[in-house]
């Protein structure tokens, strides 16, 4: 059978284990470990897609099942030569199984064997998604690499309903592998699932591994724990996972988690938390956070972060974005964005060489030391 995606291991990372490596997609090559900008709604927010290409330099974007599935439709997505075509992206997408947002609805929601049947957030209408049904809202949009419909724990959560939750998700995980037609352009990730508890996640994983998917997940983590419980299972479940195939980390994308990502041997990351915290006024930088509405920076005529590259940092002061965002003007949201976005691909580019230069845990201590980090 031929895959459409496939993992290439180019070194790892003699004191940390970090993996460097390439993975290779219908739409063009990825090189990890990589962070994926998300545009939820077959669009990252602000951005165009030549301004992700050359502003940002983004590899991969993500795509969200449930509310493409909502509106504007996957047959119609399908109609127009699907996500690539309809949005004029040429290079690799990634659709999450809509779980995650299906699970988040809390009380507007049902969960059985069968599926998920919930109320939509727009209109409050029935609506059902079953694995079958993920798969073939994933199939018609077209991503290069799409996801098993899995539950998302909520934290914390009791033991028992956590392995129930787990089982249901590997039990859904064959029921997406049996529905999925297009494995020679569509790659199909399971997800690891079993919350805080090891012996749940060694399950979860045992059992995924023996139904082959092309690339693993880990969800359910990242969700609202104290940071050394992310790390304890994100270091506990990443070794377990095939070290042929690619290790996606869900739902990560602060500095700090991404670096220790990659230290535990992860591969792609993805988060709405730069794109989001641009429309709120804030970027990162090199030596922290800045919160570029506030008064210090009204006359501040220097770079958001001189160490940066990005078109922003070239061409705008503190200045002028903070004159933007409190004007409440859209430049000053696209300008962050702008920033947010390469900081983080910028950052991974230098996570990439310091792997293959054994020298990883070595950068990130400095890099904690430089953000701020404790």
């Amino acid at each position: 059978m031929n895959e459409a995606i496939t993992y290439e291991l180019l070194h790892i990372d003699k004191n940390s284990g970090a993996r460097r490596g390439v993975i290779h997609t219908p739409h063009g090559d990825i090189q990890t470990p990589i962070f994926m900008p998300v545009g939820t709604q077959a669009t990252v927010k602000s951005m165009t897609p030549d301004e992700l290409k050359e502003m940002v330099e983004a590899q991969i974007i993500l795509a969200n099942t449930y509310h493409l599935f909502l509106r504007p439709g996957h047959e119609l997505v399908k109609e127009a030569g699907g996500l690539h075509k309809f949005m004029n992206w040429d290079r690799p997408i990634l659709t999450d199984s809509g779980g995650f947002q299906v699970f988040s609805l809390g009380d507007l929601r049902k969960i059985t064997e069968e599926g998920v049947e919930f109320r939509s957030h727009l209109d409050g209408s029935k609506q059902f998604i079953s694995p079958e049904k993920a798969i073939e809202i994933e199939e018609a949009l077209g991503a290069d690499i799409i996801m098993a419909f899995d539950e998302c724990c909520p934290y914390p959560s009791t033991y028992e309903y956590t392995k129930k939750s787990m089982e249901r998700t590997t039990r859904w995980a064959d029921r997406c592998k049996k529905a999925h037609t297009t494995t020679s352009t569509q790659g199909l990730f399971g997800i690891v699932q079993g919350g805080f508890f090891k012996d749940l996640r060694e399950q979860s994983v045992k059992d995924l591994i023996e139904m082959n998917f092309p690339g693993y997940a880990i969800g359910g983590i990242s969700v609202g724990e104290p940071k050394d419980q992310f790390l304890d299972i994100l270091n506990f479940t990443a070794p377990l996972l095939p070290k042929d195939k690619p290790r996606y980390l869900m739902g990560v994308g602060s500095p700090d988690y991404l670096i220790e990502a990659a230290i535990s041997g992860i591969d792609m990351c993805d988060c709405v938390w730069p794109t989001r915290i641009a429309r709120h006024g804030t970027a990162m930088t090199s030596h922290g956070k800045l919160v570029a509405r506030n008064a210090i920076y009204e006359r501040d005529f220097s770079p958001l972060d001189p160490e940066c590259d990005c078109y922003t940092c070239k061409n705008y002061t503190r200045a002028y974005i903070r004159h933007l965002i409190n004007t409440k003007e859209i430049l000053g949201i696209r300008l962050l964005s702008i920033h947010n976005l390469r900081f983080l691909t910028k950052l991974m580019d230098r996570v990439r060489i310091e792997i293959e230069n054994d020298n990883l845990l070595n950068f990130r201590d400095e890099f904690y030391k430089s953000y701020g980090y404790k």
